[in-house]
């Protein structure tokens, strides 16, 4: 075997060895399952008007929100989705709900509008390619339930893997919105602001068990639990636009 016949015999032995290596990185991620917790819109009577195809689009980012509203205990999650869905398409003109998921306080997770279109909203930015994850609460008056940060960050974790999002293209409603509102929350951007909600999808994203913390309530933040009882303070009027 002269010179050159050996190189290229090194050659292919190792191209083949990094070709076995890539199959076993691939055979090693698996893909992200959908969450258990999923209501899907025949369970809870999901009834959308028609999209115009103005409202096609291709998934981008994900950006989550609270609903903005006080939920008080004994609220019924499926009614309060279907309500929202019904006031927004009287009120607002809007097909359908205008989140793709919204996450109850006892973690189960509505699915609403149809990831093939962008959603809608009350405040200005630019919509084509955002999905939207809502939160039921009011996170400025209320703390989001460690059963609801899990599902956030599951199903948000199944987002960015089935449309390949990476997860520095999560954000919230304020960060696309400036200026506009400071949905979802103080007590949900905290998670945010410290990076821990990105780690929680990193992790899922890795096949790893998530480490979730709530963490005690922030210094003057609210301290009930949504779903266990009503804030002690008198809830803010305002203007927050979820």
């Amino acid at each position: 075997m002269n010179a050159m016949t050996r190189v290229a015999v090194l050659m292919l032995l190792l191209a083949g060895c990094a070709a076995a290596a890539a199959d076993q990185k691939a055979e090693e991620k698996k893909p992200v399952p959908l969450p258990a917790k999923l209501v899907p819109r025949a369970e809870w009577g999901s009834e959308p008007q028609p999209f115009p195809d103005s409202k096609k689009h291709t998934p981008k980012y994900v950006t989550i929100h609270h609903a903005g509203v006080i939920y008080k205990p004994g609220t019924d999650p499926a009614k309060f989705v279907k309500n929202m869905q019904g006031w927004g398409q009287k009120d607002k003109g809007w097909p359908d709900l205008p989140y793709h998921f919204l996450i109850a306080p006892d973690g189960r997770i509505f699915e609403a509008r149809d990831m093939a279109y962008e959603p809608d909203t009350n405040t200005k930015y630019p919509l084509q390619g955002h999905i939207g994850v809502e939160l039921m609460g009011n996170f400025n008056e209320q703390r989001p339930s460690p059963q609801q940060l899990d599902s956030c960050a599951r199903i948000v974790a199944w987002i960015c893997d089935q449309k390949h999002i990476d997860i520095s293209q999560i954000a919230t409603h304020k960060d696309v919105a400036p200026r506009q509102t400071d949905c979802p929350g103080r007590d949900f951007y905290r998670y945010m602001e410290s990076g821990e909600f990105k780690e929680w999808v990193s992790a899922i994203l890795q096949s790893k068990e998530p480490n979730i913390d709530p963490g005690p309530p922030l210094d003057g933040g609210p301290t009930v639990i949504v779903g266990e009882g009503l804030p002690t303070t008198k809830p803010a009027t305002a203007a927050t636009k979820s």
